[in-house]
């Protein structure tokens, strides 16, 4: 299978807006967020977020006066932040539902598949993690997985992601059909972009990335969340991890389309960016015209 083919739409994305400091975040709204629930959020033991704190439609926030904000974040009650910030991430969870393609993982855990790299990872039902998961982004700038996962996303007690070779422009996402829940211990790397809940284990954290609950629940039992990857310590893993907290910081990532050989990606990805830039261009021409 070509994997080059798996990954383009969003790939080529990543190619332009690196060179456009303009293009908003994948996540958009979600970007601030460290944990995002739907319905409800519930939280026991001291927490610690870097990142924001938010709920919408709902607005039950429970246990606030055990979070402590370690990089300035803010809560948001079914304000406009967070309202925007859920239709943001349902609209990121669609998109990445709607990828095509991808190498299917169904019925192996992710603690025994090996390396993975770049690409599109699907199960058909439900997910675990057991032990460790090691992603490695060989030092690609542009690099971006996506796990896309019918059901639930399981992970043990004391599992952990470990991700090698990472920058800040590096996306990983989980987009779960129904719940995700991370084990007692657990570090975890990534976005969980989930259909209805994310729970949390006593004492389990994502070192680098978000917890988004699009149809119900977070619930936190003395956890860390970092949206900026302030909760990672080298020495634990042995990772690298980025600093925008794997939601492709800067960055924007595509909707499906179709795909040229992979001979043709340097071309059409410049062509691409070579549009973008002439149709700004022209929009700003008529506004002075108009002026």
């Amino acid at each position: 299978m070509n994997t080059n083919k798996l990954i383009l739409p969003l790939m080529l994305a990543l190619a332009c807006g690196s060179a456009n400091a303009g293009v908003l975040p994948f996540l958009g709204g979600a970007q601030q967020f460290a944990v995002l629930g739907a319905e409800t959020v519930t939280n026991t033991n001291a927490t610690t977020l870097h990142g924001d704190l938010g709920v919408a439609p709902g607005s039950s926030i429970t246990g606030t006066d055990s979070v402590t904000f370690a990089s300035g974040g803010a809560i948001h009650q079914t304000d406009a932040i967070a309202v925007r910030a859920q239709a943001d991430a349902r609209s990121s969870y669609e998109r990445l539902a709607a990828l095509a393609g991808g190498i299917d993982l169904s019925g192996q855990d992710l603690g025994s598949v090996g390396v993975l790299g770049s690409g599109v990872y699907r199960f058909s039902s439900s997910a675990a993690l057991t032990g460790g998961m090691t992603i490695d982004f060989a030092n690609d700038p542009n690099g971006v997985i996506v796990f896309q996962i019918g059901s639930t996303l399981i992970t043990a007690a004391n599992s952990f992601v470990n991700v090698l070779n990472g920058t800040s422009t590096n996306g990983i996402y989980f987009q779960v059909g129904s719940s995700a829940t991370l084990g007692a211990d657990a570090v975890f790397a990534g976005n969980i972009l989930a259909q209805q809940s994310v729970s949390f284990g006593s004492a389990s954290s994502i070192a680098c990335g978000r917890a988004l609950a699009l149809g119900a629940a977070v619930t936190m039992i003395g956890n860390t969340v970092s949206n900026d990857c302030n909760a990672y310590s080298p020495t634990s893993l042995g990772g690298d991890y980025g600093s925008g907290g794997y939601g492709g910081f800067g960055v924007a990532v595509l909707p499906p389309s179709d795909v040229p050989e992979p001979a043709s990606l340097a071309l059409f990805a410049l062509g691409l960016c070579t549009v973008g830039v002439l149709r700004r261009g022209r929009r700003a021409g008529l506004k002075t015209a108009a002026a």
